[in-house]
């Protein structure tokens, strides 16, 4: 950036405060506070501050992220001082102000409620993992949910821990203990305990941690944390990518973190849905004509912990027209429709991954066509289960499926994976 792009930039520092108020604040944020011309926060951190701060206090309106641009442009010249909850850059503010701003501002962090509460637990941070739900749909949680793991859930409200519980019974982590620890690194911190089966404890403090140590309960399926969940997992009424075929269409695919993802013929969801569940920034649109299948893709994913997936309805490649850049392909169905792995190619990145599979001779004719002019791999996948011939067992071959996999020449634009879409 030149110098004059940065002499233009507001004067921005961020202040971490956590639940003791100012008493917990070092000298140097006290400074800051007290020197700023405007101090920009939520209501409930404004109230933790002393007269002496006496620069205009600004509440930060709702929603939050259109309005910051605007609010930066109207304080402008003047000292600016934003007020965030622990650390700002952890769930906080100071990301929003690094892309608005187009370099980070000045950030004095706090501890975080992760390090308040893993202190208190005596949980290493570095193995707790950390669901967010303020401002997310509960069932994101249950892609997290594995037996012996210590999950973290940062509370959107004091109805937070009742709605975790419920979700643990649904997903059969009933026997799960949990913790909410309530107003951290103050002198009102309290902390709840129970279990998720029998969790009555009334909503306490809205600033509140869910600390749960993952318990599955017994006969509940066991989800892994690979692609191949089993069958079961899924609601279908037969249109869903088999568990062995799923798992080597994912190794071809190659999910890695913050790429997204067109499953074309989303049938259940499966695809998209584990390539989802391999990362929490792994992104997803599944294309399905049929409304019925549409909305169940919707419930398979909620159940299996990716909300966040986006269903598209409607036929490809029509409804393909609008959809942001992918980074990978997966046609699991209507291979034949006119112009549809063309468009695919089109859209898809260079260096970008495109898997289709079929059990048919037509399109298995047609991927050995494009197989020839873009090379990649074809190949043809056999899987063969055991079962009861009489007093004895045999096999019991499935249809064959052929997969046609390949990665897209060109140079790999900077912004990738999907950097331009976001």
């Amino acid at each position: 950036m030149n110098s004059a792009a940065a002499d233009a930039r507001p004067d921005v520092t961020v202040v971490g405060i956590g639940a003791d108020g100012w008493d917990g604040l070092a000298v140097g944020a006290r400074g800051v506070l007290t020197e700023a011309d405007v101090v920009i926060g939520g209501a409930r951190q404004l109230a933790l501050l002393p007269e002496e701060c006496g620069g205009e206090r600004v509440t930060w309106p709702s929603p939050l992220r259109p309005a910051v641009p605007q609010l930066l442009a109207d304080h402008r010249g003047r000292g600016i001082a934003v007020l965030a909850s622990g650390d700002p850059m952890f769930y906080g503010i100071g990301r929003t102000l690094t892309e608005v701003l187009g370099a980070p501002p000045r950030v004095l962090p706090h501890p975080s409620s992760l390090s308040y509460a893993c202190a208190r637990l005596g949980w290493p941070v570095e193995e707790t993992e950390v669901v967010t739900l303020v401002g997310r749909p509960t069932d994101r949680l249950a892609a997290a949910l594995h037996d012996g793991r210590r999950v973290l859930v940062l509370s959107a409200d004091a109805a937070t821990p009742a709605d975790v519980a419920a979700l643990l019974r649904d997903r059969g982590f009933g026997p799960s203990r949990m913790r909410v620890l309530e107003q951290l690194g103050s002198r009102h911190e309290h902390c709840a305990e129970g279990v998720a089966d029998d969790w009555d404890i009334v909503p306490g403090d809205a600033l509140n941690v869910v600390a749960v140590d993952c318990r599955r309960a017994p006969g509940a399926l066991r989800l892994g944390a690979v692609p191949g969940l089993p069958d079961a997992a899924y609601e279908h009424d037969g249109q869903l990518t088999k568990r062995h075929v799923r798992a080597a269409t994912l190794g071809a695919l190659a999910p890695a973190p913050g790429e997204l993802l067109w499953d074309i013929g989303g049938g259940s969801g499966s695809i998209a849905v584990e390539w989802m569940r391999t990362h929490p920034s792994c992104r997803a649109l599944s294309v399905e004509r049929d409304a019925v299948r549409a909305e169940r893709i919707a419930r398979n994913a909620d159940r299996l912990g990716v909300p966040a997936l986006r269903v598209v309805t409607g036929a490809a490649p029509a409804a393909l027209a609008q959809l942001p850049r992918p980074d990978a392909v997966f046609i699991g169905g209507g291979l034949t429709a006119p112009g549809l792995l063309d468009a695919c190619w089109e859209a898809l990145r260079p260096g970008g991954r495109l898997v289709a599979n079929t059990v048919t001779l037509e399109s298995e004719a047609l991927l050995a066509a494009w197989h020839q002019r873009h090379g990649g791999d074809l190949v043809r996948l056999a899987v063969a289960h055991a079962v009861p011939v009489g007093s004895f067992t045999g096999w019991r071959q499935a249809m064959p499926v052929t997969q046609w996999a390949v990665v897209k020449a060109g140079p790999v634009p900077h912004d990738t994976p999907s950097g331009a879409d976001r």
